[in-house]
């Protein structure tokens, strides 16, 4: 996998502990009032972290009623919410950063929405930083049979004035 676009180093960050997909709806609900035309926030974790859970929740908060579709094979599903637009993206099929400047995704990032990406650092360093990062993982090791439970761990990392401002929602549901 390509490394991580370089960014600037956090300005604050949190830890918040979600024991399920209601708790990740909660974190959820914290965060989308803080959302706003032009703030992109980088979703980071592997395969089944929660990602598109986490933006279902948000997308819940911010009043879409209808399916929110992961976008592995369209890269970008746009939802036009009453307040502004969000913008939905994954990059996991890219195998080049070339592909994210030949996709033409960047006028998206021009604020008149917000932009929620899954699997950014396969996009390379032309994607604009986040101005909030949540990597989401499994709380704990898979069980003797293979399963792994329902619970998370979110760690949230603010860079600038529109992170910190998502970052102390969340700080708030921990």
């Amino acid at each position: 996998m390509t490394a991580p676009a370089p960014i600037a180093a956090p300005s604050a960050s949190c830890t918040v502990a979600l024991a399920d997909e209601a708790a990740t709806a909660a974190l959820a609900a914290r965060l989308a009032p803080t959302l706003a035309p032009g703030l992109v926030v980088w979703l980071v974790g592997g395969l089944g972290a929660g990602k598109t859970t986490l933006v279902r929740g948000l997308l819940s908060a911010l009043g879409h009623t209808g399916a929110v579709r992961s976008p592995t094979f369209t890269l970008l599903e746009p939802y036009n919410l009453p307040r502004f637009p969000v913008y939905h993206f994954d990059f996991y099929r890219f195998s080049s950063p070339d592909e994210w400047r030949d996709a033409g995704f960047d006028e998206y990032f021009r604020g008149d929405g917000a932009c929620l990406v899954e699997w950014p650092e396969l996009a390379g360093p032309a994607l604009p930083a986040p101005d909030l990062q949540i990597a989401l993982d499994f709380a704990a090791q898979a069980g003797p049979d293979g399963e792994r439970g329902g619970a998370r761990i979110a760690r949230l990392e603010a860079h600038g004035d529109a992170g910190q401002r998502c970052l102390s929602a969340a700080a708030a549901a921990s």
